[in-house]
């Protein structure tokens, strides 16, 4: 009976679709899970859903919940973290004062002020969980799924090295599938090979029945019916040639081309996405819709597994069945034309010998140049968390190329310096040398 700890599991549509992807693999049926957030009402909604599923399909799994995270880190063999630390509010600082800066962000949890300021929030909650993992579990596998990726498995890696760990993201098995529609094949039939960081991977392959798919992809994007539900991606490929794994509105905000005038976001992003409101409105009706199944007024779903790779691992490392995915992990010459220690994301195969890394060798350089862009300022974000170093938060984010493209140092100085005093309870350490 493997134990698997959800730390963030108030999250509750995705700490559901991970627990319902847990229970839905015959072998991990008998799985103890342990949820735990800070939100206990969100929460104990995650665990009552969990519950249901038990219950419904008469399963030996067990689950419980709480708010103490050494209680759900003791003794666990699986640590899936999803935590957004300081809540809504601060990424409401992370999108506002930039924006009232004149700088746009849709998102803003990758890389830009919004992506660095979450991860120098994020990263030292994570080491300090690491720290309890040695203690009380140390063999334990984490499994990151908490934004900015890169940034904060960089900072796993930097702050400790003895808890093993690999970041996740839906964004390669995503895009394929989107890919395999905007190219009318079935996707069953497609293959792909995938390289690059998180949220800026390339298909360095992608083939139907073993032959090249991609001139059926650069028809498709030539047809204005399909380009302008992807107008960034496909722009990217028609002048750089590889299609990238995250959506248009993410990619927008990791390159200088898409949104330091209006009449680009015109062209390029409409309709907009707004991702505070979808995290304060849009999620209410999904919130609403677990607490009917919960007490019965709707019915549970049937047991069956998402696209995401979480479970797929747990059941590789458990069967030595393998199992290949992507996933990030520290640079270890996996990616020959990026730096060593930087974060990738690869081809990784596992089985109940671990996890086993693919090699990529060298991008085709362009791909690899916009990597480098963004690498820039995932290293100084992760050094300044790990420092606690204001100089190198600024510098990061003079770095981040939508941000050099909009605004000049010195308002970027002003810029950071206002979001500094705006989050100083969540890191005071960096209100020092201000000025």
């Amino acid at each position: 009976m493997p134990k698997i700890a959800l730390i963030g599991a108030g999250s509750v549509v995705f700490a559901n679709t991970l627990t319902v992807d847990i229970l839905s693999i015959p072998e991990l049926r008998d799985s103890s899970l342990s949820l735990m957030d800070i939100d206990e009402d969100r929460l104990e909604l995650s665990g009552r859903v969990g519950q249901a599923f038990i219950d419904k399909h008469k399963l030996p799994a067990k689950v419980e919940w709480t708010t103490d995270r050494r209680r759900a880190l003791d003794g666990a063999d699986y640590v899936i973290v999803m935590v957004q630390i300081g809540g809504l509010s601060a990424v409401e600082m992370d999108i506002n004062i930039p924006m009232a800066h004149g700088l746009d962000q849709d998102i803003g949890d990758t890389l830009g002020p919004g992506g660095v300021f979450r991860g120098v929030r994020t990263i030292p909650v994570l080491l300090d969980m690491c720290k309890e993992m040695e203690e009380l579990c140390p063999k334990a596998l984490l499994i990151n799924y908490s934004n900015p990726m890169a940034i904060n498995c960089w900072g796993l890696g930097g702050g400790q090295d003895k808890i093993k760990f690999v970041g996740l993201c839906h964004s390669v098995q995503g895009t394929a599938g989107q890919l395999a529609h905007y190219s009318k094949i079935p996707f069953e039939e497609t293959s792909y090979w995938v390289g690059g960081i998180n949220h800026m991977s390339w298909f360095l392959k992608f083939e139907w029945k073993g032959e090249d798919a991609y001139p059926l992809l650069r028809k498709a994007m030539d047809d204005p019916e399909v380009c302008k539900h992807d107008k960034v991606r496909f722009e990217i490929m028609r002048h750089f040639g590889y299609f990238v794994t995250e959506s248009s509105y993410h990619m927008s905000e990791y390159v200088p081309y898409f949104r330091k005038r209006p009449d680009l976001i015109e062209e390029f992003l409409m309709p907009r996405y707004n991702y505070l409101r979808m995290c304060r409105e849009d999620w209410k009706p999904h919130y609403e819709h677990k607490k009917k199944q919960v007490s019965g007024e709707e019915p549970l779903p049937e047991l069956s597994v998402s696209g995401e790779y979480c479970s797929r691992i747990i059941h590789a490392i458990e069967t030595n069945q393998p199992y290949r995915l992507n996933g990030n992990v520290p640079n270890t010459g996996l990616i020959t034309n990026l730096p060593d220690g930087c974060i990738v994301e690869v081809p990784i195969l596992v089985d109940a010998a671990g996890l086993h890394p693919c090699f990529i060798g060298d991008l085709p350089s362009q791909c690899a140049a916009l990597n480098r862009t963004n690498i820039n300022v995932q290293e100084l974000a992760a050094q300044a968390a790990l420092e606690g170093d204001p100089d190198k938060l600024r510098m990061a984010i003079a770095l981040d190329p939508h941000t050099a493209a909009t605004m000049d140092l010195r308002s970027i100085r002003k810029m950071v310096d206002e979001m500094i005093a705006a989050e100083r309870k969540l890191r005071p350490e960096f209100l020092r040398g201000q000025g």
